[in-house]
């Protein structure tokens, strides 16, 4: 649930060969009729149990867009004969509140790709949105490939048999083993499709050219230098060898079909090119012309009509306006982007949203000494993005590290997913740019007021495990030693230096990384003492000083790594010139060796060589190195980050719970009703504790009361003292206006204070805003927390936590995370405020109930995942009780759209 609406997009098949798919209109009427009529007799008898065609007026109604709460149709299109083509759709009939009719038909020549079940998905996630739980559908008991779409499907399915028909219940909310297998399918699909570009038989190069300075020969030039393991075809009219080639006038000219091609023509001739290819039964495409939706509207129409026709032929594109692609495979060394040279072969994996930045990322690799596995410049993402190719990279065995330059999120949920499974196997490090200028909208709330772009991308960045560079030297800090040492088991740090200053640099960065710096033991400092000068620093850094030969260092390093008292060690070596130059590090490296066979070799070891800058490793033996850093601080951040990476990654995988407890259906209702008749607003403050109660959240005890002698009730019911506040939707910040009155004793305080409010909104001529009062219960003792919901437009609903009441946007205290909140994601909230320390009793202050807080933030998750109506919401103050006694809302609000 959540996330945002069905759009037009793309759809991968399992043959790795891409559609479009988009909601039909009344436009559509006319071709879903001719699509039907030209389905084979069996095909209409599975889809309509009869051969005849559907009635047009069967057919207008399917085409409805603008109802889904009662019907919703989508199809997918493919080009034929140079016109776009209906070869599947799927519709659901709204049967009632809770449960739709679904059904589907696929061209006869498209059975087993797997269409229906992109269809049933794409469907169930719409109906959830609109608040159905079930799909019904009746079909054959012999119809054996529709009945294996729902079982198969990972929803959670019942048939029940009568005669010669079978009826199908399907929950349209799959469980975690069903939406595991989703994604498994969906992973398949993508990888069949980027194989093509990363393990091709055979390239066309489409604009080959005999101008050296030419894209075209610089691509070619790259594939015959890159030595290329397949088969190269440069398409030129006017040319009949080039570089020793064959030259072929046309793709259609070719000896066979390419499994990639590369296209460097100019844009204008893009969309022929596009077509010749698919008729040559090209499916996958790299286009490097630039001139589409980076240029001005004309090159966004012409980006339009390229990304119509890719997918409506079927083939995956990686561009335009790119760098291209590469891989180091031994056995495909294909190099197909216009820098001629081949990185050297490693386990790093390289995407990046610019194609200028590309080329600085490629020539870092060779300053940094990093060896790549594939890159790729995704350009414009016209179809393939970065989710992708983390798809392609997760299941790649020769990929270890993937680094990633991101201007923005295709499609951020879809990412979520990906990466959250991704990063369990695989460290990826991310830059992502656009940091500044977001702004903060205006909002009527606490949460809205503070969140913004960057909490969110920090946000699904922490839950997700994915390591944030701040710049592209960061990732490449990182990466490197990520590539080539093993993740820290712990965040014990310790440092071997020459020098005191940059060991006391070094320290400092360790400790502000997160990191710790344990005093070593007498035991280790009586051995360091044994072979050390008398005046080294024998704590933790180690301080050799600079009169420290070669042998001492190495004893120095080994007794660290061995002591078993650090995680991950980083090496200073500050050089003063004479016989030690190479001595030292020569001796570093070898103490790192020695260990390598014992209880040690698990230890992360980086090195900073001072002031050589030109040094990037310190072989140890086979493929093993030593990262070097030109600075101590970079070898801290480096390693800060990768041990919080590994903190994340040794924790165990978390769900998402589902509450069975919840009345969504009439929570929805509630909202739907407030829309309808006020539009976009705050819900009325009784509609709030309706909604709240359904939740089975923990409100304090009260009511809503439109007269003073109802509050008395209310209060003489629930048991003074009691606090008295103004319930009105359209006044929002009570406290200001003096609303709020806190701590009456007695009926007669009840009863002024009703009549205090509704005085003070007569003479600021808004009684007419006011519905009555809140009556309360007061809470005594307790922790004034803060919990709230508000809408980002990349990342969609995100959820607050922090320190409460009318301070929170004084101490900024507050943690955001994108839904869905795992219950690890929502432990993990509350103790990264930095006031964890007064919900955990501090100084006579009891602790509070922690578990209570993590079930009413996975309850409010799941209230926005399932309601995407809320657009915001404010639980402010959450009065966090003693362990056991739960926690309350005092205050509440929530915003609907």
């Amino acid at each position: 649930m959540g996330g945002t609406a069905l759009n037009d997009e793309r759809v991968i098949l399992r043959d790795g060969s891409t559609a479009h798919i988009r909601v039909a209109g009344p436009d559509d009427v006319d071709r879903l009729g001719a699509f039907f009529a030209g389905l084979s007799p069996e095909s209409r008898r599975s889809r309509f149990f009869s051969v005849a065609p559907p009635k047009p007026d069967f057919v207008a109604t399917l085409c409805r867009d603008n109802a889904r709460d009662a019907c919703l149709t989508l199809i997918v299109t493919r080009i034929r004969d140079g016109q776009s083509h209906i070869v599947a759709t799927g519709s659901y009939l709204a049967l009632d509140e809770s449960t739709a009719e679904v059904a589907f038909a696929v061209d006869d020549s498209l059975h087993g790709k797997g269409l229906a079940t992109v269809l049933l998905e794409r469907l169930a996630q719409e109906a959830r949105r609109q608040g159905f739980a079930h799909f019904w559908a009746l079909t054959k008991a012999d119809n054996r490939a529709m009945r294996d779409v729902f079982l198969e499907s990972g929803f959670d399915v019942q048939e029940k048999a009568e005669g010669n028909e079978v009826v199908v219940d399907l929950a349209v909310l799959p469980s975690e083993a069903g939406q595991a297998r989703i994604e498994e399918r969906q992973r398949l699909a993508t990888v069949a499709a980027l194989g093509r570009f990363f393990r091709p038989e055979s390239v066309a190069v489409v604009g080959a050219s005999r101008d050296p300075e030419s894209i075209g020969a610089r691509v070619l030039q790259a594939l015959i230098e890159g030595q290329f393991h397949g088969r190269i075809f440069p398409v030129n009219p006017k040319a009949a060898e080039l570089r020793g080639l064959n030259a072929y006038p046309a793709v259609n000219a070719l000896p066979e079909t390419p499994t990639l091609a590369i296209i460097a023509v100019p844009a204008h001739a893009v969309l022929n090119v596009v077509d010749d290819c698919a008729r040559r039964g090209v499916r996958a495409m790299i286009i490097l012309s630039a001139g589409f939706a980076e240029v001005d509207g004309s090159g966004t129409d012409l980006q339009r009509q390229l990304l119509e026709k890719v997918r409506g032929h079927g083939i995956s594109l990686i561009g335009p306006n790119c760098l291209g692609l590469l891989s180091t495979a031994p056995d495909v060394r294909l190099n197909a982007t216009f820098l001629v040279g081949l990185p050297p072969q490693g386990a790093v994996a390289m995407s990046s949203d610019s194609g200028a930045l590309g080329v600085a990322l490629l020539s870092a690799t060779e300053h940094y000494d990093l060896g790549i596995s594939s890159f790729v410049s995704v350009g414009n993402r016209a179809d393939i993005s970065s989710n992708d190719l983390l798809e392609y990279w997760e299941q790649d065995e020769a990929t270890k590290v993937i680094l990633l330059y991101l201007e923005s999120f295709g499609n951020p949920r879809r990412f979520a997913r990906i990466v959250r499974r991704t990063s369990r196997q695989k460290p990826i490090v991310a830059v992502k740019a656009g940091r500044t200028g977001a702004g903060r909208r205006a909002a009527g709330s606490h949460t809205a007021a503070l969140a913004a772009s960057e909490q969110g991308v920090d946000a699904l960045f922490g839950q997700t495990g994915v390591i944030r560079a701040d710049t592209l030297q960061e990732m490449f800090e990182i990466g490197t030693a990520l590539a080539n040492q093993p993740l820290p088991k712990g965040r014990r740090v310790g440092i071997v230096t020459n020098a005191g200053g940059p060991g006391i640099l070094c320290a400092d960065a360790c400790e502000a990384g997160g990191l710790e710096l344990p005093q070593l033991s007498q035991k280790t400092r009586n051995q360091l003492a044994a072979f050390l000068p008398p005046t080294a620093s024998l704590a933790n850094p180690v301080d050799t000083i600079a009169s420290a030969g070669a042998d001492e260092f190495r004893k120095t390093v080994s007794t660290v790594l061995q002591s078993g008292e650090v995680d991950c060690l980083i090496v200073i070596y500050v050089s003063i010139g004479g016989p030690y130059v190479k001595a030292i590090p020569d001796a570093i490296a070898l103490a790192v060796c020695s260990v390598r066979d014992s209880a040690a070799r698990d230890i992360p070891v980086l090195a900073c060589l001072m002031p050589d800058q030109n040094v990037h490793h310190l072989p140890i033996r086979d493929h093993d190195r030593i990262p070097c850093y030109a600075y101590p601080e970079a070898a801290a951040r480096a390693l800060s980050k990768a041990a919080a990476y590994a903190s994340w990654r040794s924790q165990p995988a978390s769900a998402v719970p589902r509450f069975a407890d919840i009345d969504f259906q009439i929570i929805r209702s509630v909202c739907r009703k407030a829309l309808h008749e006020r539009g976009s607003g705050w819900l009325s403050t009784e509609e709030t504790r309706r909604v709240l109660s359904l939740l089975q959240a923990p409100l304090a005890p009260g009511g809503v009361a439109a007269t003073a002698e109802l509050a008395v009730d209310i209060a003489r019911r629930i048991g003074f003292p009691v606090a008295v506040k103004l319930a009105s939707h359209e006044l929002v910040h009570k406290t200001e206006i003096g609303c709020v009155h806190l701590n009456l004793p007695n009926e007669a305080a009840v009863r002024l204070a009703f009549n205090d409010i509704e005085d003070r909104l007569q003479r600021r001529n808004e009684r007419k805003f006011m519905e009555g009062v809140l009556v309360e219960r007061m809470i005594a003792g307790g922790a004034e927390v803060m919990i709230g919901k508000t809408h980002d437009p990349v990342f969609g609903p995100l959820v607050a936590f922090g320190l409460g009441g009318i301070h929170v946007e004084i101490l900024g205290d507050v943690c955001f995370r994108v839904t869905p909140l795992t219950e690890r994601d929502a432990a993990g909230m509350i103790r990264s405020i930095r006031g964890i320390k007064l919900l955990e009793g501090y100084r006579g202050h009891p602790p509070a109930d922690l578990p209570a807080l993590e079930n009413l933030l996975l309850r409010i998750s799941q209230l926005v995942e399932e309601i995407p109506e809320i657009d915001e919401l404010d639980l402010n103050p959450v009065i966090a009780l003693p362990p056991g006694q739960g926690c309350r809302i005092v205050d509440a609000r929530v915003h609907v759209k």
